[in-house]
């Protein structure tokens, strides 16, 4: 229950319209509330008497109704132009993209200011009455409704800078970065404990099957935890978070007494119609490689931006060198109860380079810099699974390279990329053996990528 309750409160907190409506909301709320003070005659005495309003009932009424006709029009016709603009600049960058546009807080706030300054004004305006006996003009209502009327010309020009600056790729695939350094600060952290080993023959477990497909988002292991401690058994899941689950497919095996545990798992997950889960670290990657990949495709043939995209992926990989990627057991009481299926370092490299690679081949460029990438990557790394997983995929776009390049050219600097990147990945063997040899390296480092 908890797990599908996340769920839904990451679907509301990346709504496009709950930031809006809640700040049309509120200027509601700030209407009634000046039309009621200068009702009562409640005015506060700090206002400068000479900013107040001081027309009557007409112009109070035309100035309302210029700023509602104004902000309604300039809301509908802003919000037209970008969304057109992005609608053609997915065909270079992926649509999954898009999902950042609906994101953006400053897109939010722009609607909601905009469609807010149109309710106060309505709000207001029809308390405006005319005639001697009972005019009644609010004054304050209408300053306040100018003051709205100049934030919403402020933030109109910064709107146009902001979404004209998103649109450019050099901005998208940094944005794209830093969500895949958050996740990787959720979903590595910097010390680890060694992970017990599995002794459980898990051939004799019972299975869990899917009761519908979708994509898993959310994952509640608390729960699963204390399910399995309170019946003295063990829960191994076979999906992680961010991928797809098949309805009658297993998604867990139950070790011990297993009665319950079909509804037990499945309150403990949520599953969803659409990819991408806080939990997975592959979907800000894949979002990188989307725009990769389509910048090699020959209708935009744009390989400085698959460029751009290694730089970042190498950037990441290198910052992911003194941490360990999530840890795949929960314990209670110290009995390992939850077995998880978590995110491996070569499952990682894999969903990084392996699309680019694939679709680089008509590009000497971008092969050699993706060589140059993990050479950096290899010559910081200590660990030595790691180190392997790097050497495996050096090896991957070297044979890629020598495959598909014609120019000899080409395959003279594939070679010098090749013995750079030997004589990094040996230096950085030399330099983990003299540090093992001063050091005493901690239980479980070695498996530090997995």
């Amino acid at each position: 229950m908890k797990a599908r309750l996340l769920r839904l409160l990451r679907a509301v907190a990346d709504a496009f319209w709950v930031l809006p409506a809640a700040i049309i909301l509120l200027l509601a709320g700030l209407a009634l509330l000046v039309v009621e003070a200068q009702d009562l005659d409640a005015l506060p005495s700090w206002a400068p008497q000479g900013w107040i309003y001081g027309g009557g009932d007409t112009g109070a009424r035309t100035l309302l109704g210029a700023i509602a006709s104004s902000t309604i029009g300039v809301a509908g016709t802003v919000f037209s132009i970008p969304i057109a603009a992005l609608t053609l600049a997915s065909s270079q960058m992926g649509p999954r993209l898009l999902g950042a546009f609906m994101r953006d807080r400053g897109n939010q706030l722009t609607l909601g200011v905009l469609l807010g300054t149109f309710g106060y004004c309505l709000l207001v305006l029809r308390s405006v009455r005319g005639g001697e006996d009972e005019a009644f003009v609010p004054a304050l209502g209408v300053t306040v409704g100018l003051g709205l009327a100049g934030a919403c010309t402020g933030l109109l020009i910064w709107f146009i800078h902001h979404v004209a600056s998103r649109m450019n790729v050099g901005v998208v695939i940094d944005l794209v970065y830093r969500d895949l350094l958050a996740h990787m600060r959720r979903l590595a952290p910097e010390s680890l404990a060694p992970v017990p080993a599995d002794p459980i023959d898990w051939t004799a477990a019972t299975p869990v099957a899917a009761r519908r497909s979708g994509y898993l988002q959310q994952l509640d292991a608390d729960s699963l935890v204390r399910w399995a401690h309170d019946r003295d058994c063990v829960v191994r899941l076979l999906r992680r978070p961010g991928q797809f689950v098949m309805a009658g497919a297993p998604v867990a095996l139950v070790c011990g007494q297993a009665e319950g545990a079909d509804d037990a798992v499945w309150q403990a997950i949520a599953l969803s119609g659409q990819s991408g889960s806080p939990a997975d670290l592959t979907f800000p990657v894949g979002q990188l490689v989307e725009v990769a990949v389509r910048a090699l495709s020959p209708g935009v043939n744009d390989p400085r931006t698959a460029i751009s995209v290694l730089d970042h992926l190498g950037a990441a990989l290198a910052w992911l060198v003194p941490r360990h990627l999530d840890r795949d057991v929960r314990e209670r009481d110290g009995v390992v109860r939850v077995r998880l299926h978590p995110l491996g370092y070569a499952e990682l490299a894999d969903a990084m380079f392996d699309l680019i690679r694939e679709n680089a081949g008509g590009s000497p460029s971008v092969l050699l810099h993706m060589l140059a990438i993990l050479t950096g990557v290899a010559s910081v790394e200590p660990c030595s699974a790691r180190r392997d997983i790097l050497r495996r995929k050096g090896r991957e776009v070297h044979d890629e390279g020598q495959a598909a390049f014609v120019n000899p050219c080409d395959r003279d600097a594939l070679a010098a990329h090749w013995r750079d990147f030997l004589a990094a990945a040996a230096d950085g063997d030399q330099n983990r053996r003299d540090s093992d040899t001063n050091t005493t390296r901690p239980r479980g480092s070695a498996t530090m990528g997995s």
